[in-house]
């Protein structure tokens, strides 16, 4: 070896030496960098008997960060589906307790108001004459109408809000892949040029990380490096261009009325009609509660508000054919009794009839002897002889809470039962939806900080392996420099021999 090829080889060693500490510094410096991954200068012998960095590239794990984005778009659409039913819940959160006047419910369900009517109404048969407990009757019956009422804007409020959040989502998404178009073309170039391209593949995964909040996806690397993205169902999200995703907010969304799907190209990604729904993350768990969870409480609501004018409503007590009418409970513009399928958006609509409430100027002796429906008229009066003791219109009521009857069995709850029992297993669902929509999205995040975990395990910064390669190369760093002292000290004594 010729001393000029000892400079040589030094010299190389010494760019060695400061690009891997250059690499070094930079692990170090990003040590603490969410979604940085661990960079390394790769060394190669040249043709000179010395060493070039051929190139710095990355840690990096594809099946870690696929199950960190699949756990993101999980715990995402869970969590959506959890805040919607906690909003929900807040409306069946019921307690017992005991007052001078008896067993009473605390709390806003319907369920609890109807067992509160109930009670009102045994009170009020034990003493027919009495009008003040009539009128508590009243009031149970109208703390009930506004406990569907209320719940049914619950509903709807869940509803708007859910699509207001698609809204924002689909931005999200559309923003996310005009973004990943600029760095996906920064990783091609760079392949083809030679260039560092660590940065702009983190930049990269992070993107997909924040993306899979949106939209469940997966991914594939196409020889060029370019990455293509499809949701969790098949439909191309990115592929060289980005797709854009529309979506139209609904202005309303009340009982009956479906929301507008999510499109890519004109093809529904949400929504029935969708052949290639997404599966998860926040938009497709905001579809669900839209268009699926919110809806199927709403008819329940419904279908309980049809069952009391249906249980209340006045007959014909004269032998004739009269229709049957609301009584207690009716609805605005009612003209008769709605069947189980004709109860759309009832719950919104259900009121005492002024007819019968004090406070709007009716009469409270028509819930004792009948005729709520029709004032002085001798068809649907059930105490003919006006008699001050008479409790038959009242037992009748008290009975008509306990009776089975017919409910739609699309609104989750069955095709029979009585109306006090539907009213329980009303709140028993929803408050078992929620709890088990609270455990999963529990459950998810959990899922998503593990995976996280391992994934920073694989691909991040380890500062105490940092510190012990900084150590290495401040050694090889020595070494070059003494061959170097060594090498020119041998030039000096060639040049004084000369």
């Amino acid at each position: 070896m010729t001393l000029s090829s000892a400079y040589n080889i030094i010299n190389s060693a010494f760019a060695v030496t400061g690009a891997q500490s250059a690499t070094i510094a930079r692990n170090i410096t990003n040590a603490s960098t969410p979604g940085y991954s661990r960079e390394i200068a790769n060394v190669v012998d040249n043709p000179y008997g010395g060493a070039d960095v051929a190139s710095i590239t990355r840690e990096a794990n594809s099946a870690l960060l696929d199950q960190v984005n699949s756990s993101t778009s999980e715990s995402a659409s869970q969590s959506a589906i959890a805040a919607g039913l906690a909003t929900l819940a807040q409306t069946v959160s019921d307690s017992a307790s005991t007052t001078s006047s008896g067993a009473m419910q605390n709390g806003a369900s319907p369920s609890a108001m109807l067992a509160n009517l109930q009670g009102a109404l045994s009170t009020y048969e034990a003493d027919p004459s009495n009008d003040s407990v009539g009128e508590a009757v009243v009031s149970a019956a109208g703390d009930l109408t506004a406990s569907l009422n209320s719940g049914a804007a619950a509903v709807q409020q869940v509803r708007s809000q859910a699509d207001a959040n698609m809204a924002a989502s689909v931005a999200t998404i559309n923003s996310l892949l005009n973004q990943f178009t600029q760095v996906n073309a920064t990783v091609v170039n760079g392949l083809h040029s030679g260039a560092d391209i660590s940065s702009a593949q983190d930049s990269e995964d992070s993107i997909l990380t924040q993306l899979s909040q949106q939209v469940g996806i997966s991914t594939t690397t196409n020889a060029n490096g370019s990455v293509s993205i499809y949701t969790d169902s098949g439909v191309t999200l990115f592929q060289d261009i980005p797709q854009t995703l529309s979506f139209t907010p609904s202005p309303t969304l009340t009982a009956g009325v479906s929301g507008n799907p999510v499109t890519v190209d004109g093809i529904p990604i949400t929504g029935a009609s969708a052949p290639m729904a997404v599966q998860s993350g926040a938009l497709a768990g905001l579809a669900q509660l839209r268009d699926t969870i919110a809806p199927e409480y709403q008819a329940q609501l419904d279908q309980i508000s049809g069952g009391l004018v249906n249980a209340f409503a006045e007959t014909d007590q004269t032998g004739g054919t009269a229709p049957a009418l609301p009584g207690l409970f009716t609805f605005p513009g009612a003209t008769g009794v709605p069947s189980t399928t004709q109860v759309t958006g009832l719950s919104s609509q259900i009121e005492v009839n002024p007819n019968v409430d004090p406070s709007q100027g009716g009469d409270v002796d028509l819930l004792q002897n009948g005729g709520i429906s029709d004032p002085g008229s001798a068809t649907y009066t059930y105490n003919t002889t006006g008699s001050t003791g008479y409790t038959g219109r009242i037992q009748q009521m008290v009975s008509a809470i306990g009776a089975t009857q017919s409910f739609d069995p699309s609104a989750g709850l069955g095709a029979s039962d009585s109306l006090s029992d539907y009213a329980n297993n009303s709140v028993g669902w929803l408050q078992g939806q929620n709890q088990q929509a609270t455990d999963a999205a529990s459950y998810q995040s959990s899922v998503v900080t593990q995976a996280t975990s391992a994934l920073s395990n694989a691909t991040g910064v380890n500062l105490d392996t940092e510190m012990t390669n900084m150590l290495n190369i401040e050694n090889s760093y020595t070494t070059s420099a003494k061959l170097l002292t060594t090498v020119n000290d041998m030039f000096s004594a060639l040049m004084n021999a000369a």
